[in-house]
């Protein structure tokens, strides 16, 4: 007995070994066998990364699997991918392994296993998917049952599976697209017979497109099918069938019968109950919740029949209807219920020609609470172009929607919708915006509506708002709203709301828009995708590569055509308060053109030409500003960009008129970013009083010149212009009268705050102090009282440590040159006699030994310039009160 067990368990050991071994042997032959067979059957190149062949896996058959498949396109859709897998596998009686080459091959099952699979056609109405080489049989003659026929390969399936994958069809020429994803489809029967039967399962999710219109979108489909099949006939018959769309059950019976060069169809469907919750079932689960619980009175039924011939210019004649009476449904944990409902719908072809579809919505009503509404619409041509007729008629309680359905809303809607409107239209006539061609009357009202979401920083309240229509444009009859502290009232037309609605076109109108307050904060939006933006700090700039996440920006919509005729009583724009604003705005391209936009501001009044566009990444603004009569103190501490061009005028109590030309970036709260502005001003400021506690230049001006004192209360008026570009501003030297010094200025700053200036000042001697004053005295010129002297200051550092430095050397050198020549002067009228005694006198009773007589022509001579020189070194240290001896250093 153990001996002869011993003897089977080696036997089976061997044929274990043998089972193992035989693929490994004939696993190149049988490889080489599915790559050829395949490809010499396609148009198209058929591959696989790797494969595996194996005898114990569906013993005693042999099954070949093979990994990462694909069927490339050639030919005119050369490169595009016809079909992937991630694994097929496919089983064959063991011993066809050893057939020769030309015998036929035997597929009993196959499975796939994530496979996509993509089916185009181009808009000349070639296709991707005939890969197929035409049969050598049909023609040569040759008996496709011939073992020599190279092509020979006959389907015995038993079973198959198709899971986790995908179906894509896209149709450019008729400008439809379908997508079957999740999809997994099994099946078992036996399709070698001449008539059999299949048993399938298929679930998946379908989306389809038509036209630019989404008619499904990632639905739930089910179908459990058993189909007659007859080969012969190649006909295929439904014989127990149920289907679930969404949550839609339906049962179906009928066949399809496949011809030469058509099929015809033969169906018919219904919904096994007519319970109202067939209808809720229609709707997407996400959105119906737990139907099982919902209380429902009444009907619904869908019930419809395919019937008739496909073929390149036919499709089956159908008739689908959808109908209800008298029903309600009320969700368990609501107050309310939607009652009086009434459905009556047909969607039918009657002749097989796509372009005939219609749809008739005969009649639709319901009612919440006390709210009826209406509607009744049919839409010819549906594959052609769409001839719609429509009427909707009802009042509606937004509140109540949420009473009596299980919105998923963060916040509930409220206010009451008013429509009555009638619309006659076809689509071509929208596609061609020929809008005369439309026929639209009736009327839409909102009133106490309230709607907030997360774009939108405070919930807007529209209080009243009334639109009526006719054939060429909609009329805004009224608009009242609020949001934040802004309120807003406009009345207007709206030329083509139905290309905007039905054609993706620019919305086209012009309004009037009036506010009391209007403030621009409000309408900040929040950002949440990468953007490059840009500081609020006047001194430095975010480097564009960096990313800002969760910004505020104002975005201009891209939407919009419209002319704005605005005012407002007061306007708040970052931290300024304008009152009395007027102008036009025309928006169009994400861009506000402004124009004649007048306000109050700071004492005057100001006048705005110019642009600001949100269309770039970063926005941008082009301006010409008018400022008249503003008061200098207010509009210095109110607007940055004016501490930045004119960083000293900040201490001037007075007045401002100015002219502006700038562009540049803003920054996300529609500041100016001052890093990237360039343009140039005109101003005239009419100054009668100086505060040098607000600013550290002047501050440092009257502590190094003494002769300077801005507390007198003097009118100090004066004209400049000044240029900017790349962070630099450039002064062009002016003039300015300081009581009676004449003052010459010009240089530059920086955004930095940097500071690179010159001042020249002109000094009467009356404020060279009393040496000074007495030595003028002994000229005995009437002219000398009005003697001046030049001081240049240089003024350095930045606006927060500003350093003054002074060049006295030249300014003694210029002293010394004017008190020679008034010497000289006085020396020539006294005569040669009296010349040294002149002299001497003027210079502080200095005596010379030298008594020779000097003539006119050697006054000049008689000078001495160095004791002149002296003198006024000693004036001009009692100038700048001893502080510093800079006569010799010139600083």
């Amino acid at each position: 007995m153990k001996k002869t067990l011993k003897i089977v368990g080696i036997a089976i050991g061997v044929i274990v070994l043998i089972l193992i071994a035989i693929p490994f042997v004939f696993e190149g032959k049988i490889l080489d066998i599915v790559k050829s067979t395949v490809n010499k059957n396609i148009n198209a190149e058929f591959d696989f990364a790797d494969a595996d062949v194996s005898l114990i896996r569906s013993f005693p058959e042999v099954s070949v699997s093979v990994n990462d498949m694909s069927i490339i396109n050639t030919g005119t859709f050369a490169g595009e991918t016809l079909m992937s897998a991630k694994n097929a596998n496919i089983s064959m009686p063991f011993m066809q392994i050893f057939n020769s080459e030309g015998e036929p091959y035997t597929i009993n099952s196959f499975s796939i296993d994530e496979a996509v699979v993509n089916v185009l056609i181009d808009e000349n109405g070639n296709v991707n998917y005939d890969i197929v080489k035409a049969d050598p049989a049909s023609t040569e003659g040759i008996n496709d049952t011939d073992p020599a026929t190279p092509s020979s390969v006959s389907l015995s399936i038993k079973n198959y599976d198709i899971t986790n994958s995908q179906i894509k069809y896209f149709d450019e020429q008729g400008k439809m697209h379908f997508q079957l994803t999740d999809f997994n489809h099994s099946g078992t029967g036996d399709l070698s017979a001449v008539k059999s039967e299949l048993d399938t399962k298929t679930n998946g999710l379908i989306s389809f497109d038509m036209g630019g219109t989404n008619y499904l979108n990632a639905t739930p489909i089910k179908l459990d099918a058993k189909l007659g099949v007859d080969l012969e006939q190649n006909t295929y018959t439904f014989l127990e069938n149920k289907a679930v769309i969404n949550q839609l059950e339906l049962v179906f019976d009928g066949f399809v019968k496949l011809n030469e060069a058509s099929q015809d169809v033969d169906i018919s469907f219904k919904t096994p109950s007519s319970d109202f919750k067939n209808f809720l079932a229609l709707i997407p689960q996400a959105y119906s919740k737990e139907i099982e619980n919902v209380q429902t009175t009444g009907d619904f039924v869908v019930q419809g029949r395919i019937n008739g011939t496909i073929d390149e210019t036919h499709i089956p004649a159908f008739n689908i209807g959808i109908s209800s009476n008298n029903a309600s449904f009320k969700y368990p944990d609501l107050p309310q219920a939607v009652s009086n409902i009434t459905i009556d719908t047909k969607i039918a072809n009657e002749t097989g020609l796509l372009e005939n579809t219609y749809v008739n919505i005969n009649t639709l009503t319901f009612k919440i609470a006390q709210d009826v509404f209406s509607a009744n619409a049919t839409i010819k041509n549906l594959m052609g172009n769409p001839l719609v007729n429509a009427n909707l008629k009802g009042r509606i309680n937004l509140g109540n929607l949420s009473q009596a359905y299980p919105f998923a809303v963060e916040q509930d809607l409220k206010g009451i919708l008013d429509a009555d409107i009638t619309t006659a239209f076809d689509m071509k006539a929208i596609e061609e915006s020929r809008y005369q061609d439309t026929k639209n009357k009736g009327s839409l009202g909102l009133s106490n509506f309230e709607f907030s979401s997360d774009d939108l920083k405070n919930p807007i309240q529209i209080s009243k708002a009334g639109l009526t229509f006719n054939t060429t444009n909609v009329t805004l009859n009224a608009f009242e709203a609020k949001t934040g502290q802004t309120d807003l009232s406009a009345k207007g037309a709206i030329d083509n709301l139905l290309g905007f609605m039905f054609n993706d076109e620019m919305l086209k109108g012009n309004f009037t828009l009036n506010s009391n307050t209007f403030a621009v904060n409000d309408f900040m939006v929040e950002e949440d995708a990468s953007e490059n933006a840009t500081t609020n700090e006047s001194t430095k700039t975010q480097p564009k590569s960096e990313v800002v996440v969760g910004k505020e920006q104002i975005k201009i919509p891209a939407f919009l055509d419209a002319t704005i005729a605005a005012k407002a009583n007061t306007v708040i724009y970052d931290n300024l308060t304008l009152k009395e604003v007027a102008g036009t705005l025309i928006v169009r391209d994400e861009t506000v053109t402004i124009k004649d936009l007048t306000s109050n501001l700071f004492g005057g009044q100001i006048a705005l030409n110019g642009s600001v566009s949100t269309k770039s990444e970063t926005p941008i603004f082009d301006v010409k500003l008018g400022m008249q009569r503003f008061n200098i103190a207010e509009s210095f501490q109110g607007l940055d960009l004016l501490k930045a061009l004119a960083p000293i005028a900040q201490a001037f109590q007075g007045v401002l008129n100015s002219n502006f030309e700038m562009k540049g970036d803003l920054s996300t709260d529609f500041t100016p970013n001052l890093s990237t502005i360039s343009g140039n001003v005109l101003a005239e400021l009419f100054v009668n009083d100086v505060d040098t506690k607000d600013s550290k230049v002047l501050a440092t001006l009257v502590d190094r010149l003494e002769f300077l004192n801005f507390d007198e209360g003097e009118t100090k008026n004066f004209k400049t212009a000044l240029n900017f570009k790349d962070g630099q501003v450039q002064v062009k030297p002016f003039d300015l009268k300081f009581k009676d010094i004449a003052v010459e200025i010009g240089g530059s700053h920086g955004f930095d705050q940097s500071l690179n200036y010159s001042a020249l000042f002109d000094v009467p001697a009356k404020y060279l102090g009393k040496e000074a004053t007495n030595l003028l005295a002994k000229l005995n010129d009437p002219k000398a009282e009005n003697i001046t002297v030049p001081v240049m200051a240089k003024i350095g550092g930045s606006i927060g440590s500003p350093s003054v430095t002074t060049d006295l050397s030249a300014t003694a050198t210029a002293l010394t040159q004017k008190l020679i020549e008034m010497q000289k002067n006085e020396l020539l009228n006294k005569g040669t006699d009296k010349v040294k005694d002149a002299l001497n006198n003027f210079l502080g009773g200095n005596k010379s030994n030298d008594s020779t007589s000097v003539g006119a022509d050697k006054v000049k001579d008689s000078v001495q310039t160095d004791n002149i020189k002296k003198a006024a070194d000693n004036i001009l240290n009692g100038l700048f009160g001893k502080k510093k001896d800079d006569s010799k250093t010139g600083n």
